[in-house]
């Protein structure tokens, strides 16, 4: 099967405040997005026609932006309406939306402090990020060579576009050995996420996941957090070293795009999706599903 690439489809997107054909939403090769990395950009999903956490998303997008220092020209309602806009244009559903803001070609070099501040916010149909049958039986996971940078190297909790190069290179590796996806340690050897997803430990019967203090303490992370509690479980955010897999019963990862995906396998650590994921997985997918009040 062929696949269709991003560039050439048929449908809308939101450029600066207009809504414009797909295939013309294009930008300079000079744009220093392009070349430096200015870029910031969000990951949000629709169910029923409904974004799901849109307030949070749109208010980190512009918190983003201030982290790598740019203001981004559209407040927090303006993007509800422009996402709005997008998934009416496209006659979409159930989708993932991309809100996506950058430096433009004004200025080339390292400085680029009069540069426009382009954004544009992008949809389509995406029903899940794995396949059922790899949600259901536990996804595979290799560990990264790469790992998260110490705060004081990096705006870390800025979703920024340069800091996912590291992720993908980690994928990729992952990918190539028959893996689906990467656990990425950060700079001082503890677990910090995957590629592109926060993670969580059962070890029994608790729930533990890493402090969100060297990447993005990601807004499912805190959805599911927050079940979690409603709940009864109890909830430990901690350092946590790899070695602990091995006394770890269940695993799972959280995301606007995974969701709530269980883990199978860690490298050597082996787990079997039980009661408490399930339990998660069934209640995200139960909330995210509700209509708006």
């Amino acid at each position: 099967m062929a696949m269709l690439p991003f560039d050439d489809r048929d449908g809308f997107i939101w450029y600066n405040g207009e809504i414009i054909s797909w295939r013309d939403a294009k930008i300079h090769i000079l744009s220093h997005g392009l070349h430096y990395g200015s870029s910031v950009f969000e990951g949000e999903r629709s169910y029923n026609g409904r974004i799901f956490k849109m307030q949070e998303h749109h208010e980190r997008l512009i918190k983003s932006g201030k982290l790598l220092g740019f203001d981004i020209p559209y407040s927090v309602e303006d993007l509800h309406q422009a996402s709005q806009k997008v998934l009416d244009a496209n006659n979409i559903v159930d989708g993932y939306l991309r809100p996506v803001a950058w430096r433009g070609s004004e200025m080339m070099a390292v400085s680029a402090q009069k540069s426009r501040i382009h954004v544009a916010i992008a949809a389509w149909d995406w029903p899940s990020y794995f396949s059922p049958e790899d949600r259901l039986k536990g996804i595979r996971l290799d560990f990264a060579e790469w790992r998260r940078p110490d705060p004081a190297t990096a705006p870390v909790h800025s979703k920024a576009a340069g800091l996912y190069m590291i992720a993908t290179l980690s994928k990729h590796a992952a990918e190539a050995k028959g893996f689906n996806d990467a656990l990425m340690l950060d700079y001082r050897g503890q677990i910090a996420e995957a590629t592109g997803a926060n993670v969580f430990l059962i070890q029994d019967g608790k729930i533990h996941t890493p402090i969100a203090d060297c990447f993005l303490d990601g807004i499912t992370r805190r959805t599911v957090i927050d079940l979690a509690r409603q709940k009864g479980y109890e909830v430990v955010e901690r350092a946590i070293m790899p070695e602990e897999l091995a006394k770890t019963q269940e695993v799972f990862l959280t995301g606007t795009a995974v969701e709530v995906t269980p883990v199978s396998e860690i490298g050597e650590y082996q787990f079997t999706p039980g009661e408490v994921t399930k339990d998660l997985l069934l209640a995200y997918d139960q909330l995210v599903r509700e209509p708006a009040a």
